[in-house]
């Protein structure tokens, strides 16, 4: 049996970019186990700060056939992490019983070496405490079992007001988030790196719609039902000359 790897699943379909994953994973982890997120000069003209989950926005085609895409990005939790490998103390790893990559701020000094070996830039270095961060999945809330099980997920996928994101085991056949893959063509992220991502993306899907004459006009539209209101003679006292003010 395949190990477990728990991931997420965007679908790029459904997104609207509405940034409430970033800012739910924000709160979330600024006071959560892997937080603080630190944030510098955050209403000055030139804010930065730590985030975990960050989304992109992009047009593409050609005018007037054109869309845009909201692509939101974190940490992937590879299979083939590059970024364990290369971390001089052991601090980035990979965990065996679920596949969530973390990294273990006691041992880590900030020489943002996973930063470099990540070619997905999910890495964040915390200039206050000097360590590097990531997404860790809400690690912390997913294993709470002081949660009512269906609030045992990541802040960013319990907030995310379309649906666009689900959480699960992808080794999983029958977990929604296998079964969303395989029912619509999910893919990974930059596969030719040899990192193998266990996060996947849901891609976009062109639909039709046919819009009918009919459809376009209220059936309820109040001046069908109550007809035109009837207009006031010229002459007619405004309210003014009736009310006593």
């Amino acid at each position: 049996m395949s190990k477990v790897q728990l991931a997420l699943v965007i679908d790029l379909n459904v997104c609207v970019g509405c940034h409430a994953c970033v800012t739910s994973c924000k709160e979330w982890n600024s006071s959560g186990w892997a937080g603080p997120m630190t944030d510098e000069n955050p209403y000055g003209a030139d804010p930065s700060g730590v985030f975990f989950n960050r989304v992109q926005t992009y047009e593409c085609g050609t005018y007037p056939e054109t869309e845009t895409i909201h692509f939101p990005k974190s940490c992937l939790h590879c299979v083939e992490p590059p970024c364990v490998p290369v971390c001089p103390t052991g601090a980035s790893y990979k965990r065996e019983e679920d596949g969530i990559v973390l990294v273990d701020y006691d041992k880590c000094i900030g020489c943002k070496y996973c930063s470099w070996s990540c070619p997905y830039g999910a890495r964040e270095f915390d200039p206050v405490q000097g360590v590097m961060k990531k997404c860790t999945l809400c690690v912390d809330r997913i294993y709470d079992k002081t949660l009512a099980e269906d609030r045992r997920k990541p802040a960013c996928v319990l907030a995310c007001p379309p649906g666009a994101r689900l959480f699960g085991d992808v080794n999983d056949p029958a977990s929604e988030a296998s079964r969303a893959i395989r029912d619509n063509g999910g893919f990974q992220l930059m596969p030719e790196w040899g990192t193998n991502p266990a996060n996947h993306y849901l891609p976009r899907r062109k639909t039709s719609m046919t819009l009918h004459h009919d459809e376009l006009v209220r059936v309820d539209n109040p001046l069908k039902i109550e007809g035109e209101l009837p207009r006031p003679s010229f002459n007619a006292p405004s309210i003014d000359d009736l009310s006593s003010w």
